[in-house]
């Protein structure tokens, strides 16, 4: 019982200050995995994959991800709750006072404060994620060798979604099924 308690408590921080969407929650997450060893930094990044793949906020995905992850099914109820409790006690407040709350300079100025350090956390998020899929940093702590960090097949898969998005602007499914079919492609 204490482990679903844990995962509402962690879930429910999350959700109450990770502000600027879903991907500000990976370094909740990342936080998460080290303090309570539910997953590796690697794990995080195949659950960002199916979050970002499966319908939802990505958030919600994570938490229920997470959650089934660590205790099954109670565990992504409890984690998904968690994660959502905050936003609902919140919108239930702010919709009583939208009209003065929007208006209100202490919040205008709050917001103007928040809005980089989204810009921060998703910063640090995107670095956590290259460094654990994309440069292979503990296979070269590990190793020594700085030729362990780098897996061309991956560089290249990375490189050319970055470049395809940039310039197409196809939908996000495009580049995972490509991404999925190099995958298994450089794998025969």
């Amino acid at each position: 019982m204490s482990l679903l308690i844990t995962l509402y408590i962690e879930f429910f921080k999350t959700g109450l200050f990770a502000l600027g969407g879903g991907l500000a929650t990976i370094p909740f997450l990342s936080k998460m995995g080290a303090q309570f060893n539910w997953f590796s930094n690697a794990d995080l990044a195949n659950m960002i994959a199916v979050s970002e793949s499966t319908p939802g906020p990505i958030g919600i995905n994570m938490a229920t991800y997470v959650g089934f992850t660590v205790a099954g099914l109670p565990g992504a109820i409890i984690a998904t709750i968690g994660e959502i409790t905050p936003s609902l006690i919140i919108i239930m407040i702010v919709a009583n006072f939208l009209k003065k709350f929007k208006e209100n300079d202490y919040v205008q100025a709050a917001f103007t404060g928040i809005r980089p350090l989204v810009v921060g956390l998703i910063s640090s998020a995107v670095v956590g994620i290259i460094t654990s899929s994309v440069l292979f940093v503990d296979k070269f702590k590990a190793s020594g060798n700085i030729l362990d960090m780098f897996d061309i097949r991956v560089i290249l898969i990375f490189c050319l979604t970055f470049i395809l998005n940039k310039k197409l602007k196809l939908h996000p499914v495009f580049y995972l099924l490509g991404a999925a079919l190099l995958g298994i492609l450089f794998s025969l």
